[in-house]
């Protein structure tokens, strides 16, 4: 981007009506607070877990800025199926391609990237917490328009989830620990995202936006 494309991406990221993303992600968090079973569906992608018992913490710009997410932790040995990330990860400089996971009981059993693969399989194997899940996001802000490999506003693109490897947040009441957390971003387009059954983000739309 040009330095005047890049303040317009700036400043429509962070020059958000934030009571009324508050108001908006608030929705959210009542129903993810109260929700035993998750199901991310999309492409190359079946995916359970639980978050019965997490909470739900709200980013409406008091934890970074830009705002705009939700996020939460899964219980430790419950996530199971296949996912896909097709946007890439970048940790330390390298850029981690076409990421695809198998878990079963809450444990990474399966992986593939097609670029820096080797380096995936060491993040993965850091120690015992970094072969679970930490974390289970899902992205709010309308006003980030483009991936732009800088995690701080990819994770909170509207239409997207992110799991990461490793490091659960205890405010989440989260359980997993590791030295790492490696965020992985997904497009929920096509795809859905559901808890208890109910649509929460489908096609790359919020519930609040139907």
């Amino acid at each position: 981007m040009s330095l005047e494309e890049y303040e317009n991406f700036l400043y429509s990221a962070v020059l958000r009506d934030w009571d009324r993303e508050l108001g908006q992600m608030a929705k959210l968090k009542e129903i993810m607070d109260k929700t035993d079973q998750v199901r991310i569906v999309g492409e190359k992608t079946d995916l359970s877990m639980s978050i019965k018992g997490r909470i739900a913490v709200i980013d409406s710009g008091g934890h970074n800025m830009p705002g705009g997410e939700i996020f939460t932790a899964p219980v430790d040995d419950s996530t199971s199926g296949e996912v896909y990330f097709d946007l890439p990860a970048i940790r330390y400089g390298k850029e981690i391609r076409d990421v695809w996971l198998k878990l079963e009981k809450g444990v990474i059993v399966d992986y593939s990237a097609s670029k820096n693969e080797d380096f995936l399989k060491t993040m993965i194997n850091t120690d015992t917490g970094s072969k679970r899940l930490g974390e289970l996001g899902i992205g709010t802000n309308r006003g980030i328009t483009k991936f732009t490999r800088n995690i701080l506003f990819d994770e909170k693109i509207a239409g997207t989830i992110h799991l990461a490897i490793g490091m659960a947040y205890k405010e989440c009441l989260g359980k997993n620990e590791s030295v790492i957390h490696l965020d992985l971003i997904k497009t929920i387009k096509p795809g859905r995202v559901t808890v208890d059954e109910k649509a929460v983000l489908e096609e790359g739309k919020l519930f609040w936006e139907k």
